[in-house]
């Protein structure tokens, strides 16, 4: 068989594959014959409601002279490190405001931040230099300030767009990349583990930009891509996606592990958030700001401890919506209160109590909002 003909059976058989996909979309919608929004608004489930004290801004972070792209919280909720295009990482005691490590990058297009689960180290990725360094906040730090870099881990293509810690595995670590793959490495050795997509037909096919770790099942992992979809990976067997969800009509900007493990969120730069079950493989929700002008692109995202709340950033000046996800309404926007940002929310995380929110902005400050009044924890 000549080269030619093999073409052309690989082109057919690929244009059937697409049809047989596009036909399970379409048959999955029109399963959908409800939604969470209008279930649970069918049994009279009324909206959060927030008083003038229920979230308030309790602390401001003030250190960074750039844009702030990143952040994470330790499981102890008790510190908080960003990353910022000034070219460097600060550790910061979420208690006090006081920082208690700062970080000089050798590159400033730093991307991504990660604490370790014990919390002694923390990782970044940035756009020119396609490495994922970890720093120990153990180090002594020179006369200039420079934390040495304890280990490099060197292998994608492109950019680091993301790096998150294996829940209580500080030796593993999972990055996502602008070469379309997503790599678990072994920190201690700095050699890859796995190699989820790239050569792989059921990989992203564009950049991939975010991913999140399932803390119920550490096996399982989403990330989300320009190629518009989100797709579930099991550490244990690379060679596949489990599962690809379709939905969004713009890059799959971020997405996030809903607390129970079986369901996920994601934000997109069509202006929409949307919650999928992984069990069923369906679309459960939309969310989507009301209006008539152009979509907002989705920055962040982050749960609520009992799910019940959705926090999203724009790239829309402050604006920071909470979502109720089962109402499918937005009960507050962060933007709007006391002491907010002054420009975009880049960034933003919930604490692992789910006591704190934290925002991270291109005003170059962190912001650190607590429930108050008669709400601890929602």
């Amino acid at each position: 068989m000549s080269v030619s003909e093999l073409k052309e059976r690989h082109a057919a058989a690929t244009e059937t594959v697409n049809n047989l996909r596009d036909r399970v979309i379409q048959r999955r919608l029109q399963l959908l014959d409800t939604d969470v929004a209008k279930y649970t608004a069918a049994h009279g489930r009324s909206p959060v409601k927030f008083g003038a004290t229920d979230l308030v801004c309790c602390r401001t972070l003030q250190g960074h002279t750039g844009k702030i792209h990143s952040l994470d919280w330790t499981r102890e909720s008790n510190r908080v490190v960003s990353a910022s295009q000034d070219g460097s990482l600060i550790v910061w005691n979420a208690l006090t405001s006081q920082k208690t490590h700062t970080i000089k990058l050798p590159c400033a297009w730093v991307m991504t931040c990660a604490f370790s689960p014990n919390g002694q180290t923390v990782a970044c990725g940035g756009l020119l230099d396609s490495v994922c360094s970890i720093f120990s906040l153990s180090s002594a730090a020179d006369k200039d300030g420079t934390v040495p870099v304890s280990r490099m881990l060197s292998g994608h293509k492109g950019y680091v767009s993301c790096c998150r810690y294996v829940p209580n595995e500080d030796a593993h670590l999972i990055t996502s990349s602008g070469d379309q793959t997503c790599v678990l490495w072994d920190v201690t050795t700095g050699l890859k583990t796995s190699v989820f997509g790239g050569e792989f037909q059921s990989g992203h096919t564009a950049d991939v930009l975010s991913v999140s770790i399932s803390e119920s099942d550490p096996t399982r992992f989403i990330s989300g891509s320009c190629d518009t979809t989100a797709r579930l990976w099991d550490t244990r067997d690379a060679s596949r996606a489990k599962q690809t969800f379709h939905g969004h009509k713009g890059d799959v900007n971020t997405v996030k592990f809903f607390q129970d493990g079986c369901r996920f969120g994601t934000g997109s730069e069509d202006g929409t958030c949307r919650l999928y079950d992984i069990r069923t493989g369906h679309q459960l929700q939309v969310y989507q700001p009301q209006g008539d002008g152009e979509n907002v692109p989705v920055t962040s995202i982050a749960f609520s401890a009992s799910g019940r709340l959705l926090f999203a950033g724009y790239a829309s000046n402050n604006t920071c919506y909470v979502w109720d996800t089962l109402l499918g309404e937005v009960v507050l926007d962060l933007g709007e209160l006391q002491d907010s940002h002054k420009n975009r929310i880049s960034c933003l995380g919930m604490s692992a109590d789910g006591s704190a929110l934290c925002t991270g902005s291109w005003d170059s400050n962190l912001k650190i909002w607590a429930f108050g009044g008669h709400r601890r924890v929602i």
